[in-house]
Order: C-alpha cells, then structure tokens, then sequence
C-alpha cells in the first residue's frame, strides 16, 4: 500500500502556527532600541513604550496635549482628543505601514500601534493570536457557564473574557510577576560570575 494518509490519521507534531517560542529579554531591548533609531523624532513628544511578546510588537506613544477655551465641556474635550489621534493616524499611516514592513521582516512579528492624549489611550489595529489550551471538565464547565448567561457566545470567547477578567482584577500581581521574571532573565543573561576553574 502507498503512503497516503487516511482521513482519520492527523501529522505528527503541532502545526507551525502553534509552535511556541519563548522572547528573551535581550531580544525585547534588541527590539525597542531599533524602534527608538527608526521612529521619526517629531511623531510624539516623548518616548514611545514598545511592548513585545511572541507575536507581536505594539508601539504606542505620546501626543501633544489639546489646548482648548476655558469652559469647554468634557464632550468637546473628547471630541478634540479624538480628532488629534485620528488625525495622527491619518496623517503617519504610509510611514508607520513601511516601518511596519522592515520590523516584521528584522523580527518576525506583527506590529501594531497606537497613541496617547493624557489618559486616553488608542489603540489602532492589534494582533488576536489564537491559543491551543487543554481544559479539563470543571474547566470546561466555566466557560459553558458564562455562555450560557450570555457573557459569551464561545469557548474561546469565554476564555478570552476570564483572561482579561484577571487582567484587571489582579493587574498589580501581573506586574509583580512580570518584575521578577525580568531581573531573573537579566540575571541569566549575565551568566555565572568569576572565572573558570583552573586546569
């Protein structure tokens, strides 16, 4: 008999799209500082903060603050905030689609941007990279739960929801986790102190 595969029998190994790969800290600050040399200087008014993972780079930066009459309504605050990012986005979209190109070519990511006026912060188009978990019944039942309340309309939608649950909820232990880790991979970086033993 040939080698076909039948319809039941699946390939060995995950698909590529699942393979995971771990960035290391080096890699991110590899990342930030050729965004730092490559980011035009009159784009924001301070440094951007470049997150990186995985999947995906996300550049977000500053932008100058809007100046409007005494007595103006928080309505027309928002209106002027809104302009001046949509128009940031209008007018930078050629430039930011080339530097996109070249980092996605240097790093193997998606890039992904956005902008800040004081406390609003927005966001333009972002990565939804789908994740392969395995959950076991009492797992599952959580998600079915809030599906069937109508918080969610799937599986995944649900998991995404608990994710972003926890997120906020627990956004200082995040960050505590996300501080140690650093100075762990710093340290592992550096390697062992002194030198090798004699012979």
């Amino acid at each position: 008999m040939g080698g076909r595969r039948g319809p039941g029998r699946r390939m060995r190994g995950r698909p590529r799209a699942f393979e995971e790969t771990r960035t290391t800290a080096e890699e991110r600050s590899r990342i930030r500082a050729w965004f730092a040399g490559r980011l035009p200087d009159d784009w924001f008014t301070g440094a951007p903060d470049v997150t990186v993972d995985d999947n995906e780079i996300l550049v977000v930066g500053p932008l100058a603050p809007v100046e409007l009459a005494a007595g103006s309504t928080e309505e027309e605050q928002a209106t002027a905030v809104a302009g001046r990012i949509g128009g940031f986005r209008e007018d930078t979209r050629g430039h930011r689609m080339r530097i996109a190109e070249e980092a996605q070519a240097n790093f193997g990511r998606q890039v992904s941007w956005g902008a800040r006026v004081g406390e609003r912060t927005a966001l333009f188009h972002t990565a939804s990279v789908p994740v392969m978990t395995r959950l076991r019944m009492d797992d599952r039942q959580v998600l079915d739960t809030l599906i069937d309340a109508g918080v969610a309309r799937s599986r995944s939608e649900a998991l995404a929801w608990c994710v972003r649950l926890v997120g906020r909820n627990e956004g200082t232990w995040i960050a505590d986790l996300r501080s140690a880790f650093k100075q762990v991979e710093e340290v592992r970086g550096r390697g062992p102190e002194g030198s090798a033993p004699e012979a």
